[in-house]
């Protein structure tokens, strides 16, 4: 493959703001819940490489004729492998596809296609990543013909139409807004750009921990929340303590241990069927990205109440790490339920990508 720019390309990321930046130099655009992906494409040759710089092409073999259908030649495009559903972006259905049986992948490919988001041109036949965001983007608007399986995320100028994408879009799934210098050019590896994402507290229960990976303090602790049957789901986990923290918390933990498995509702997740049973989510299943991780964890007695910040949720589990605020013990743990969580209204992607039109500015 000879191209401009050479595989594999570290791609150019974000560092987070708490604040919508308000300005003539940026740009915004939703902030898709997928896999990150950097595409090579030179005549009838099509690569997807990762953020991690290694290759996807293998789990998205469906994405390799649209993408020559839709791409110039040739072409280095950044964007996102996403999985859109009528109920908006599904990263779970996503993350089955990293999977070793090449059967296992092609039937996926068939059942739940993926489709690439563009957001980013690299390379046409120059290198393009000296040049300004403002011109890239324009050039990968002129140069993509979208299809089904292949479109050009929506971005605006307009700050005040992206604060109104913040809101809205998260209902499809979407979790805020990434913010581009328009003069900017493109750094691989750095964090250049900017990301506005949702964020929000929960009550939840305190079911167990795990030791931390050098075997000092807690990890990270296991959250569970009751559904209305009264059934407790382990939802995630809440880590990155530093080293004072993790033996705090492991002093903090160390009474709840006694007597721990009598009537824990997660008690036997080490059965077969143990990591989802009976319609109840526990934590101990294998881990789909690494199968030797160790995801043994201590139970404790279903007594501490725990105040945690999230971003939003992926079905009834948190989509991404948690961070610990603080304990409540001012609440008791059948208190958190499901019912206490901002449900964002459902939003088609076809509004989303239809908002694309209209508010480019």
């Amino acid at each position: 493959m000879t191209l401009p720019v050479s595989s594999p390309v570290s791609p150019m990321l974000a560092k987070l703001a708490r604040e919508l930046p308000i300005g003539e130099q940026w740009s915004y655009e939703p902030k898709w819940d997928g896999f990150r992906c950097v595409v090579f494409r030179d005549g009838d040759t099509v690569e997807l490489g990762s953020r991690n710089e290694k290759p996807l092409t293998r789990y998205f073999p469906e994405l390799v004729e649209p993408l020559k259908a839709a791409l110039p030649d040739p072409a280095v495009v950044d964007g996102e492998i996403v999985i859109m559903t009528d109920t908006g972006l599904e990263f779970e259905v996503l993350s089955q596809r990293i999977h070793p049986a090449a059967s296992r992948i092609e039937k996926l490919a068939v059942e739940t296609p993926a489709a690439f988001v563009a957001f980013d041109l690299l390379a046409d036949s120059a290198d393009r990543r000296a040049e300004p965001f403002e011109v890239r983007r324009g050039l990968l608007e002129q140069l993509v013909s979208p299809n089904l399986s292949v479109r050009v995320a929506p971005r605006t100028r307009d700050a005040d139409v992206a604060a109104g994408w913040f809101d809205e879009f998260e209902g499809a799934g979407l979790d805020g807004l990434v913010v581009k210098d328009v003069d900017g050019t493109y750094r691989p590896g750095e964090r250049g750009w900017l990301k506005v994402k949702h964020l929000r507290t929960a009550d939840v229960v305190v079911g167990g921990f795990r030791v931390h990976k050098d075997g000092a303090g807690v990890g990270s602790l296991l959250l569970g929340l009751f559904d209305a049957d009264g059934t407790l789901h382990h939802i995630g986990v809440a880590s990155s303590f530093d080293a004072k923290t993790r033996a705090s918390l492991a002093e903090q933990l160390e009474p709840y241990r006694t007597g721990a498995l009598e009537g824990h509702p997660w008690g036997d997740w080490a059965s077969a069927a143990g990591a989802e049973s009976e319609g109840q989510r526990r934590p101990g299943a294998v881990s789909r990205w690494n199968a030797k991780k160790d995801l043994s964890w201590e139970p404790i007695r279903v007594e501490l109440v725990a105040e945690v910040a999230y971003e939003h949720m992926q079905g009834d589990r948190f989509r991404h790490t948690a961070r610990f605020q603080r304990w409540r013990p001012d609440r008791e743990p059948h208190s958190c339920t499901y019912e206490q969580l901002e449900v964002p209204v459902p939003v088609t992607l076809r509004t989303v990508f239809d908002a694309g039109r209209s508010g480019a500015g």
